[in-house]
């Protein structure tokens, strides 16, 4: 019986989880410059957490979630990002109430979407995300937009195009709402189904479609930026103000929505304009959503986040020909010749391992120049060689391979020697 990986999914292979454990790396210091936490949620949770926090009209509740029943009957699904799992966890913690706000916290795992699979999009994805909770101050807007840019940019991106707009508040939005109504209702019975569903439950979700986007209605619907309030444009205009400030360059696109009722304020995506990325261009989006606490059961709770994919991240990275600096050689290896010589090498490796030193050995009884070999495949650093003329004498042969110096090292001596070597190694680098 021959068993593949399901359809949209992929097994990342040695070699290849280096570049992403890099990533990983990277934005979690990033992070922590920040001052954001490390939040984990559960991969599924219930089926209506997602219809209340992503909405039940959008094409990721209504086509593109993994939903099943359990032995309970209830109905659970994978999640399919992790805005709605963060601050459901938020709410039933209470974090609300902690001491030290907002509540920054940042996040990473697998998410789940029925897609056609294609590059850059598939059915298991990674993402990236943070969220911060607590605070209407328009600075956490630049704040979280300033994370995302310099997420890309320390990895080495320069093809990037910051997009933002403004969505306005509750009453900017009604009155775009009923503007995007009466300009589309003419043309309803030529919208695709999708829309015409849309037009009275969530009209700016219309903007976002695909099959209607050459429809030329939507060259013509009215912007929000024409409904802002002034409390609105104000805010925007604050957003913007600190973006100059921090010298990160934007383009206001007033086509950019969030189509859900709770999303407000700011909006953005940014994207990549290398040549070759594909026809997919955004690498992560995000806004603000000062009503999704108070839809999950918890107290008035202004937020906002965004969300990244891995995937398109390290796409990105190869469409500019970035080179990740990852290390993929060993410190040691050991070469022994001789049954009581490789049994004193399993408890050399071992001590060696307890003293924070990287170390393999052989396990495939090979030759001692096949074990020459290995430790070259694997970039080993040094190579301790250990046969039956080095017990007699008590001591180990420790070869350095950059400056092929051979030293003989005794056996009471030799940890510390090489924490020492190792040590010296690392502050020259």
């Amino acid at each position: 019986m021959n068993i593949k990986l399901p359809r949209g999914t992929q097994d990342l292979l040695p070699g290849v989880t280096e570049n992403w454990q890099y990533v990983e790396g990277k934005l979690k210091d990033l992070s922590n410059r920040y001052n954001y936490k490390e939040i984990r949620t559960p991969i599924f949770e219930h089926t209506e957490l997602f219809q209340r926090g992503v909405g039940d009209t959008t094409d990721i509740v209504q086509k593109e979630m993994y939903t099943f029943q359990d032995r309970g009957d209830r109905s659970l699904t994978l999640r399919p990002e992790g805005t709605a799992s963060v601050v459901r966890a938020f709410v039933e913690h209470k974090l609300f109430g902690l001491p030290n706000q907002p509540t920054k916290l940042f996040y990473f795992g697998p998410m789940f979407r029925y897609e056609r699979p294609q590059q850059g999009r598939m059915r298991q994805f990674v993402q990236f995300g943070v969220e911060a909770l607590g605070s209407a101050d328009p600075a956490v807007d630049a704040e979280v937009i300033a994370l995302a840019m310099s997420g890309y940019q320390e990895l080495g991106l320069r093809s990037l195009k910051l997009v933002i707009n403004s969505l306005g508040d509750s009453e900017s939005r009604m009155e775009h709402r009923n503007a995007l109504i009466n300009h589309f209702t003419p043309v309803k019975e030529e919208l695709c189904g999708d829309c015409q569903s849309r037009l009275e439950k969530n009209p700016m979700r219309i903007l976002d479609c695909k099959k209607d986007r050459e429809h030329p209605a939507m060259s013509t619907a009215p912007s929000i930026l024409e409904y802002l309030n002034d409390e609105s444009r104000e805010y925007f205009q604050k957003v913007q103000k600190h973006l100059d400030n921090m010298g990160i360059s934007y383009v206001v696109d007033q086509n950019l929505v969030r189509g859900l009722d709770y999303y407000n304020h700011t909006a953005f995506e940014i994207m990549s304009d290398a040549e070759g990325f594909g026809a997919i261009t955004t690498l992560s989006g995000g806004g603000r959503y000062n009503g999704l606490v108070e839809s999950l059961g918890g107290p008035e709770t202004p937020g906002i986040g965004f969300a990244m994919s891995i995937e398109r991240l390290l796409m990105a990275l190869e469409a500019e020909k970035i080179t990740l600096p990852t290390d993929e050689s060993v410190d040691c290896y050991f070469v022994s010749l001789g049954d009581k010589a490789k049994d004193e090498a399993v408890r050399l490796t071992y001590e060696l391992r307890k003293a924070g030193i990287q170390v393999d050995k052989d396990y495939q009884d090979k030759k001692f120049k096949a074990q020459f070999k290995a430790a070259d495949r694997l970039n080993a650093k040094f190579v301790m060689v250990l046969g039956e003329d080095e017990l007699d004498k008590n001591i180990v042969s420790v070869k350095d391979m950059e400056t092929g110096e051979q030293t003989e090292v005794s056996i009471s001596d030799f940890i510390t020697y090489m924490k020492n070597k190792l040590r010296k190694g690392n502050d020259h680098v």
